[in-house]
């Protein structure tokens, strides 16, 4: 699509750059191309070289990943250090829009709220921290700044994958260690660790025929005990202690599954049934022990077991100086959250904190929207992280 505008970062308010953004429908099913170019665009007006790397997901779909650094002018100033921000461009797809305006990539502000896909998760995160960049020169930085935009977070994690593993840029943070903000919506409260993700389904194959006859092999009679297994798990996470981690609300595994037959119709005898599971590991305890049992009951049934790629979980000590430094910015305490970031990936950094605008409540809503003022402030605390890290003597 084309933009609206060719302007810079630096000639629009917060509330008019994040309605650019929120016009490009980067669901992660398409490409996110043409927002990277905008985004790419802005950042080198601000004096960062940009990194663009580039693959194919596996519908063959064009993704793009950015990491972008403004070093400091100086020829005296440090190479390591720093500050690195990561965030994502790509956003979950719109079955229903209640937002106002009936188009949820036309962003509209009332009521001191911007609405619009992808303007709280997490985009307007984005703008705020460029728009903070945008308010300090590289001839003030002592230490190296980056802003880093990936695809597919939605769907895996598949952009920051494939940024650690191909973007010499991501090698040079890694041997720079900066501080790592991952910018999604926590309410600009400071999160020090987070729940990874991770699933499995199982399959069985029966016969499709009509149902009148014996010709077909329902598919659900295999897959009913493996169904029962899931269940008798999923209270077992709830109820064995030694699966619990209180540092986390609700302090389980939050294993849930279901099953689909496909059938469109009560005359169809099943031939195809899935069972799925999802669980969010916790750092010291990761439900191994219980995917392995349901693995081992199915290939035993000779049904087909398949392991999704999911997401890391994030510990970072709550007395550590960078989340403590980072705290005394945003004022109050530390805390878990139990939804997973791109930040699961990134462990070779060892300063990672998730910190950005906008509430978790509002992302993937069918009115999603983020508060002016959450922008504002974004872009206030930020602006301070820059120059704690970034500008120190």
């Amino acid at each position: 699509m084309e933009p609206s505008t060719a302007m810079g970062i630096t000639d629009l308010s917060a509330a008019a750059a994040l309605a650019e953004l929120v016009r490009f429908p980067s669901v992660s099913a398409i490409s996110n191309a043409d927002v990277s170019e905008r985004v790419h665009q802005w950042l080198a007006s601000m004096g960062f070289a940009v990194e663009v790397t580039e693959y194919r997901d596996e519908a063959g779909v064009a993704k793009v990943n950015l990491v972008a650094r403004r070093d400091p002018q100086s020829r005296s100033a440090s190479t390591t250090g720093g500050l690195a921000y990561f965030c994502h461009t790509d956003v979950v797809p719109v079955a229903d829009w209640n937002g106002p305006g009936g188009d949820p990539f036309e962003a509209v502000v009332t009521d001191d709220r911007i609405y619009g896909r992808g303007s709280c998760d997490m985009k307007g995160s984005l703008v705020s921290m460029m728009q903070a960049a945008s308010r300090i020169s590289a001839a003030d930085q002592t230490a190296p700044l980056w802003i880093v935009c990936t695809a597919d977070e939605e769907v895996g994690f598949e952009g920051a994958t494939h940024m650690v593993h191909h973007s010499p840029a991501y090698r040079e943070i890694v041997e720079s260690q900066p501080l790592a903000i991952i910018g999604e919506p926590t309410g600009l409260r400071v999160v020090h660790a987070h729940k990874g993700i991770t699933g499995f389904s199982v399959t069985s194959k029966g016969r499709a025929a009509h149902s009148s006859t014996d010709e077909g092999v329902n598919a659900n009679i295999a897959i009913t005990p493996i169904m029962e297994l899931l269940c008798e798990l999923a209270e077992t996470t709830r109820t064995d202690p030694s699966l619990a981690d209180s540092r986390f609300d609700p302090p389980h595994l939050s294993w849930t599954f279901g099953i689909s037959d496909g059938c469109t119709a009560v005359n169809i005898t099943p031939g195809r049934s899935v069972a799925w599971c999802s669980l969010r590991p916790m750092p010291d305890i990761n439900g191994e022990s219980l995917i392995a049992r349901v693995e081992s009951e199915a290939l035993r049934r000779g049904l087909t077991f398949r392991r999704f790629k999911g997401g890391h979980p994030v510990w970072i000590e709550p007395d550590a100086d960078c989340i403590e430094s980072m705290c005394q910015i945003a004022g109050g305490p530390p805390m878990t959250v139990c939804y997973g970031t791109d930040g699961g990936e990134f462990d070779e950094l060892d300063q990672r904190v998730i910190f950005g605008p906008g509430n978790i409540a509002q992302a993937h809503t069918t009115d999603e929207w983020i508060s002016l003022d959450q922008l504002h402030r974004g872009t206030e605390l930020y602006a301070q992280a820059i120059r704690r890290w970034c500008m120190q003597d």
